[in-house]
């Protein structure tokens, strides 16, 4: 059984991208299922793939449904179109776009055909992550778990090598290796 491997990628931005890898059996509901997830989306707006050339341009579209809008030709449907019925050369390409209001714009590519199956896997599966993807509603930062492991992981409050207390804003002068001489210096130009 072949497992296609696709890169998706927002269309403005090829550093962030997420590889799937899906049996040729699988449908395009599942892939498109499976993308939601790895770009952390939801799954409550509209959405169609787009058979698609070298030059990205949009051909026919293999749709969830069929919307209320014009088509040049009926749209294949995602849950009854397997992806192997519209693979037609190696690098084969797509355009998915979610959510016609906000028009999340993906380009998928093909990247990759193996004949062997991960036992591992369950497939549809993201086998690779790249980037920060975009936030659906608004603003997604490092804020979340990220900054918190960092901060836990360099807490200088806490008197780590080299570093003082929290607090302690007093040198050492052992540890400058000035002893008792400085204390005793003026102590010194009196006796003189």
């Amino acid at each position: 059984m072949a497992i296609l491997r696709f890169r998706i990628y927002l269309e403005e931005d090829d550093s962030v991208y997420r590889d799937i890898a899906i049996r040729h059996t699988q449908s395009f509901l599942q892939l498109h299922q499976t993308i939601l997830k790895a770009y952390e989306f939801d799954n409550k707006h509209q959405s169609t793939f787009y058979r698609s050339n070298d030059h990205w341009q949009r051909g026919r579209e293999i749709s969830f449904e069929k919307y209320d809008k014009p088509y040049k030709v009926p749209p294949l449907f995602m849950a009854d179109t397997t992806i192997g019925s519209e693979i037609r050369n190696p690098n084969e390409k797509f355009i998915y776009v979610y959510d016609f209001v906000k028009n999340w714009s993906f380009l998928v590519e093909l990247i990759n055909v193996s004949k062997e199956e991960n036992s591992k896997y369950d497939y549809p599966v993201v086998v690779k992550t790249e980037g920060i993807g975009p936030s659906q509603y608004g603003t997604k930062g490092l804020v979340g778990d990220k900054l918190a492991e960092v901060e836990e992981k360099y807490d200088l409050t806490k008197g780590a090598e080299g570093f003082g207390t929290e607090g302690g804003d007093d040198v050492d002068d052992d540890a400058l290796g000035l002893g008792d001489d400085v204390a005793g210096t003026d102590d010194a130009t009196e006796e003189v």
